[in-house]
């Protein structure tokens, strides 16, 4: 058997979790090194439902030039002098309404923190340190960064929890983790997974959760709505694939349910400002079915990974309203994949596709 070089020495003494890395002058800890990060980032959530808390969510949110793209000096006044003084009053109350009084804390949180300790039981390789993240908001991507290299990661996979891409979201979760990178003398290998809004485990456990969910409902649909979260159209002109990924996903979860384009639809929600945002939108699409006779109707978001305020108040709630009001009469929402089976699935697809060489 030939010599174990230096650097299979410090791989088999991460596998025994200590790596200390030669002598170092004065008092400096020991440099751990030879174990694998994985890092969930989600959207970011604010830390409260009062009015200082949620300013301080949106401004942060709302300053992202992935998000808005707008001119910095048309849009400072906009933000700062209008939508600070007037949102965070009326989005406290939305979040008021979906909190987590127990934990204190947004469903977002509670969810993708589920994810990541779910994640975190069933990789069995002892090397891998699983954590997660809110691009705005805590626990910070800088934080955690840092975080797992101190227990020894020199390798990490930043997995942004977005099935289908888009700059103002998986881009600007990225964007932060490469701003804390750049602040480090000794960066971490870093990869990158990629959108998974085609993969075949994504679409299999959209359709088998959805099927599963709609199996307990005391009233079959109609129609079955998925909405997507939208953005301006003027992304998608600029090169943005977000509204290709979307429609990719929605077309196979049709084929493989074999159900109708009128059997199940498409929407995107969550407008914002006065753009023309990508089409049809949720809202009006969900109004105009109770015009045309429709009484029963599922809604679900294949968009999200987790439960938030888009899905659990804009979705179950205000939606619900403009189908009642317009003349439904049963309207479900059918939850997230979240930390569930068929969530978890995906997410360890993901990753471990993505973690092959390294391990």
């Amino acid at each position: 058997m030939p010599p174990v070089s230096s650097t299979a020495s410090a791989t088999l003494a991460a596998k025994a979790g200590s790596v200390p890395v030669g002598p170092l002058p004065g008092d400096h800890p020991p440099v751990r090194i030879g174990r694998i990060g994985v890092l969930l980032m989600n959207l970011g959530t604010p830390e409260g439902t009062d009015y200082w808390s949620m300013r301080r969510y949106l401004k942060e949110f709302l300053s992202d030039r992935r998000v808005i793209e707008i001119n910095r000096l048309l849009w400072w006044p906009i933000l700062n002098l209008v939508i600070l003084t007037t949102r965070p009053g009326r989005k406290g109350k939305d979040y008021a309404s979906i909190w987590n009084r127990e934990r204190d804390e947004s469903p977002l949180k509670t969810i993708t923190r589920a994810q990541s300790d779910a994640l975190a039981a069933l990789v069995e390789d002892p090397r891998i340190c699983v954590d997660w993240a809110m691009r705005y908001g805590k626990p910070a991507v800088e934080d955690r960064l840092k975080a797992l290299v101190a227990q020894g990661c020199d390798r990490i996979l930043l997995v942004p929890l977005y099935p289908q891409y888009a700059g103002a979201t998986s881009a600007t979760a990225c964007d932060q983790a490469f701003r804390a990178l750049m602040k480090m003398r000794w960066q971490p290998s870093i990869r990158v997974s990629p959108p998974y809004h085609d993969d075949p485990a994504y679409i299999d456990a959209l359709c088998a959760k959805m099927l599963a969910d709609l199996a307990k409902l005391d009233f079959e649909p109609e129609v079955v709505l998925a909405s997507f979260h939208g953005v301006p159209k003027a992304y998608l002109i600029k090169g943005d694939p977000y509204h290709c990924h979307c429609v990719k996903t929605y077309r196979l979860m049709r084929e493989k349910l074999g159900w109708s384009a009128e059997k199940f639809q498409m929407s995107f929600q969550s407008r914002f400002g006065a753009a023309e945002w990508l089409k049809p939108y949720t809202d009006e699409t969900i109004k105009a079915l109770a015009a045309k006779g429709v009484k029963r109707m599922a809604i679900l978001a294949p968009g999200f990974s987790a439960d938030c305020l888009e899905t659990l108040e804009e979705l179950n709630v205000e939606n619900r309203e403009y189908f009642i009001h317009a003349g439904g009469e049963q309207y479900a929402y059918l939850p997230c994949l979240n930390a569930e089976e068929e969530g978890m699935k995906v997410i360890r697809t993901v990753v471990e596709r993505e973690l092959q060489g390294w391990q």
